[in-house]
Parts: C-alpha cells; sequence; structure tokens
C-alpha cells in the first residue's frame, strides 16, 4: 500500500468522522466541530496528492491553505451566530431551535 493511499484513507476517516458527527450532534458548536473536521480531512488530502505525485506541490499547498482560511472564515461566521441565537433562544442546540421566527 503506497503512502497516497494511507493519507487518502486517513482523509476519508475524517470526512466520515466530520459527517456523522454533522448528522448526530444535537449542539451547534458540536456541529462546527464536524464541518471543521471534514475540511480538515479535504486539506489532507490536497496537500498528500499534491506533495506524492507529479502535481506541483506548491499549488496543492496553495490550496490547502484556501481551505485553511476558508475553514477559519465560517468558524468565524458560524460562532457569531451560535452566540446570537444561545442569547435569543437560551440554548444552543439544534433540536430547541425548530423556528426563527419574531
Amino acid at each position: 500500500m503506497s503512502a497516497l493511499t494511507l493519507y487518502q484513507i486517513v482523509a476519508l476517516i475524517l470526512l466520515c468522522a466530520g459527517l456523522f458527527g454533522l448528522t448526530q450532534r444535537r449542539s451547534l458548536v458540536g456541529m462546527l466541530i464536524s464541518v471543521e473536521l471534514m475540511l480538515n480531512g479535504a486539506g489532507l488530502s490536497m496537500v498528500a496528492a499534491a506533495q506524492l505525485t507529479d502535481f506541483s506541490a506548491v499549488l496543492g499547498q496553495l490550496g490547502t491553505l484556501f481551505v485553511m482560511g476558508l475553514a477559519a472564515a465560517e468558524a468565524t461566521l458560524v460562532l457569531a451566530m451560535v452566540v446570537v441565537v444561545a442569547r435569543r433562544f437560551k440554548s444552543a442546540k439544534s433540536s430547541d431551535i425548530t423556528t426563527l421566527k419574531e
């Protein structure tokens, strides 16, 4: 088994763990962590593929930096929304927030 295959398997495990967490978690922060896991799996896959194939390593690293920046921006926005929802509904659980009306 090649090193690239091992990296891709680990990335797939991260993706599956994030997907499972996203569907099973009830808190919004838990869902955010799950999405971050999925994005980290995508970044790992990109870097591994760029480093271990004939593809340009620099482009793979730049793509991963873009994914990391996207994840940081997404985390900032989602945490701000969680704070607003928690203040308004007195809970950060997704099951308690079924309707968003005045």
